[in-house]
């Protein structure tokens, strides 16, 4: 089954190649005197947008994780801004996202507890006290996932065979 986040669908930073144009496009941010062009919150947010859409269905990932794959080392707060701060068009697979002990992040007595642990069991994750063993539901991308997205290439979208 093909997965919803398609190379399309990613959040792509400006392709423009003047400041004016990536200014525009929400890749530089302003400073005393003009705009720098550097890697703004904008852009590393974009990043992690793109790594959080492409956890599979059934599969979990840890913020940290997600900061790893992004180019952020040390950078798991910022994957939790990020998500809270995500435009809701994203459709972003927030659910998948939990901490590095495989828990749920947010407090057990709120509504967003209640719908992550909802979304997880919907996708045939188990959830036991608010925890999901990663050892057995932990998203361990491929070379082949992180570049073409999940499903694509593996062995198992064409029965082991390579075709050739």
């Amino acid at each position: 089954r093909p997965h919803p986040a398609t190379r399309q669908d990613f959040i792509q930073p400006s392709q423009g190649t003047t400041p004016a144009a990536r200014r525009d496009a929400g890749v530089c941010a302003p400073v005393t005197g003009g705009y720098t062009c550097g890697m703004s919150t904008d852009g590393r947010y974009r990043r992690i947008w793109n790594q959080v859409a492409i956890i599979p269905p059934g599969k979990v990932a840890s913020y940290g994780q997600i900061a790893q794959l992004a180019g952020m080392p040390r950078g798991a707060r910022m994957v939790g801004r990020a998500l809270g701060r995500a435009p809701a068009e994203l459709k972003l697979p927030w659910h998948r996202v939990l901490n590095a002990q495989g828990r749920i992040a947010l407090p057990p007595d709120s509504r967003g507890y209640q719908r992550q642990q909802e979304q997880l069991q919907q996708e045939g994750i188990e959830v036991i006290s608010g925890r999901v063993d990663l050892s057995r539901f932990g998203w361990r991308p491929t070379l082949d996932e992180l570049v073409w997205g999940p499903g694509m290439l593996s062995d198992s979208d064409s029965g082991g065979e390579s075709g050739t």
